[in-house]
């Protein structure tokens, strides 16, 4: 799984468990994709894109990733504002969604 630093943190909130987070880089399950100032322009833009949805910066990376790596899916639990979101501008983000 490709993912960016803003999305372990929030994952570590969410869980309430840094140490499950840190497990899953130290095994390889998660891999961080990019630094956001290496994509500071983009993130911008999703941003203003996006900017009715009040995105945070751990969305904007995912679909900033989903648009690096377009053949790999979105695993969120955020499915409101994903099947909103676009990579590049107008493509469908591919969504794994766990069960309720």
């Amino acid at each position: 799984m490709l993912t960016c630093e803003a999305v372990l943190a929030e994952t570590s909130f969410h869980l309430q468990n840094v140490g499950v987070v840190l497990a899953m880089i130290r095994d390889g399950l998660t891999t961080v994709a990019f630094e956001c100032n290496e994509h500071l322009p983009q993130l911008e833009a999703l941003a203003i894109r996006y900017t009715n949805r009040k995105p945070d910066l751990a969305d904007l990376c995912l679909v900033r990733v989903s648009e690096l790596h377009p053949s790999h899916a979105v695993i969120t639990v955020d499915q409101k504002d994903f099947r909103v979101y676009r990579r590049s501008k107008r493509k469908v983000n591919p969504l794994v969604v766990p069960p309720r």
